[in-house]
């Protein structure tokens, strides 16, 4: 990464302050933590794939503590797939940034934070710029783990079946141009491919994004490229590399400037992106590395397990489930965070029924776990006003998150026959929220999704299955959309169960809508 002179950079001009760098460290407060190690000294074991907050909020903060433990191997290189934006703002401090964990004092309601710079990423590279860098550092012989948070979509997969999408443009391009690919896969198996033909040794491919078996699943979507590319790569690549299965969970919202502003007054110094989560951590890694790992694990709430599916459930049901529940009928009502939705008296009924009635009951034997006190802290982390989650960036992508955060559950409880309405009406409000929410379709809800065209037709009534376009078949259109709902397409109960609580969002709103979960409910279980 290209840095300033020794002693910083110039006074940043908007901010009036000294920028941080590695010349800047002197100024900071006393009770701001600091790398502890020689940055000039690592070398950059580690390739990680999507530079964004959620990243920058967890693993390559935990890093830093392996690195201040004295093992120099570990340095972080990150790939920006699509903006050079993140690389834009650090590269003037030297890779440098703050994390500001945030929560609230409980002796007065008061915010506060703790705030922590970072300083193991060592250089960042913009893939579209120069994707044969990207290449290289993937068959770079310092790298040894090529971890990835490129979110859900990033993956080119299907999300009902974890298929590769082979009509996906990324992946139709990436196959075609293995010297400049564009997505997740290309610049992964291209790049080991590289590592190959130089006789390399082999690397950890660790996703830590929200997917069932995310790396089971990474190790299919990259054998199937493989397997398209050269078979023998396919095989070379399931004989030497692996993919252990992680979950993590912390809550990183999106930075404002109002956090860039509150920063910058602690510090003393300008950061053009700081980084603002939750103090809460949880990180269980499954422990099959090919090239030697970090000591992660000496970061309290990390820990390397045998197998990570027990956890995985757990957050998918009891944090995710909830969370996006909470964000599609919070923003069809007008409200702007996930801590404003819990604070509404009949969300949060909703959320605390939805968890302790049909999530908590699915989530199998887990040793040591009290389910009710676990649902009662996750409530409490989304209260947390410090951190300002908006609904609408929870509420992004939802055709990519809820086969895992609600789909996998709802299929259990049908399998036990248990009623399984509260689930049905979250997806009957993502639906409500796709159509405009409690404004109507003359209302624009801003919907972020890969699939939002395909979506909106089947709401609509005019995909190229659709029936007559009132409700009951909007919703049938709707959960036939293999993609997203797979196997639950074609159930009639479920349908009308979704439909019920469709119509009802649609002819009251969300309130009134709510109120039902603690009075009289639909007259039949999805």
């Amino acid at each position: 990464m290209t840095t300033d002179s020794p002693a910083g950079p110039a006074p940043d001009a908007a901010a009036g302050l000294p920028r941080l760098h590695p010349g800047t460290l002197d100024r900071l407060p006393a009770d701001v933590a600091r790398p502890r190690f020689d940055r000039a000294a690592l070398r950059a074991g580690i390739v990680h794939l999507g530079l964004g907050a959620f990243h920058r909020g967890h693993l390559a903060a935990v890093n830093d503590a392996a690195l201040a433990a004295g093992d120099r191997r570990w340095g972080i290189v990150g790939v920006s797939l699509r903006s050079p934006g993140t690389r834009d703002a650090l590269r003037p401090q030297a890779g440098l940034y703050t994390l500001a964990l945030r929560d609230t004092d409980p002796a007065d309601g008061a915010p506060r934070e703790a705030l922590q710079v970072v300083g193991g990423l060592l250089d960042i590279l913009v893939a579209p710029e120069d994707p044969g860098a990207v290449l290289d550092r993937v068959a770079h012989p310092d790298t040894r783990i090529v971890s990835l948070t490129v979110t859900e979509k990033g993956y080119h997969h299907d999300p009902a079946t974890r298929a590769l999408r082979t009509d996906d443009p990324d992946i139709v391009h990436d196959l075609r141009a293995p010297d400049a690919p564009r997505g997740t896969l290309g610049f992964l198996v291209h790049g080991l491919a590289r590592r190959r033909a130089r006789g390399l040794g082999p690397v950890t491919l660790l996703s830590c994004d929200n997917l069932p078996a995310n790396g089971d699943t990474l190790r299919g979507l990259v054998r199937a490229f493989a397997a398209r590319v050269d078979p023998a790569l396919a095989e070379w690549i399931d004989g030497r590399c692996c993919f252990p299965n992680s979950m993590v969970d912390r809550i990183v919202p999106r930075t404002t400037g109002d956090d860039r502003d509150r920063i910058a007054a602690r510090l003393g110094l300008y950061d053009a992106a700081p980084v603002v989560g939750e103090p809460f951590l949880a990180w269980m890694v499954e422990d099959r590395f090919a090239a030697g790992r970090p000591d992660w694990d000496a970061v309290p709430g990390v820990r390397f397990v045998e197998d990570a599916a027990p956890w995985e459930r757990l957050k998918l049901r009891l944090v995710n489930a909830p969370h996006s529940a909470l964000a599609y009928l919070g923003a069809s009502m007008g409200v702007a965070t996930i801590a404003e939705a819990v604070a509404v008296p009949a969300l949060r009924r909703y959320a605390e029924a939805l968890l302790r009635e049909e999530l908590a009951p699915t989530l199998g034997a887990l040793p040591g776990l009290d389910a009710d006190a676990a649902c009662a802290a996750v409530l409490s982390r989304f209260a947390n006003p410090a951190l300002g989650h908006t609904t609408r960036q929870v509420a992004m992508d939802g055709s990519q998150k809820i086969p895992q955060r609600w789909l996998a559950a709802l299929r259990d409880r049908r399998a036990q026959g248990a009623p399984a309405e509260l689930l049905a009406l979250a997806v009957a409000g993502w639906a409500h929220y796709l159509r405009g929410g409690d404004g109507g379709a003359t209302v624009t809800v801003p919907v972020q999704d890969p699939l939002a065209e395909a979506l909106a037709q089947r709401l609509a009534g005019s995909g190229p299955d659709a029936a007559v376009p009132d409700d009951d078949a909007r919703i049938a259109a709707l959960l036939d959309f293999g993609p997203v709902f797979g196997d639950l397409g074609g159930q009639p109960d479920l349908a009308r169960a979704v439909a019920r609580w469709y119509r009802l969002l649609a002819a009251h709103g969300v309130r009134a809508t709510l109120a039902r979960v603690a009075g009289p409910r639909p007259d039949r279980a999805a």
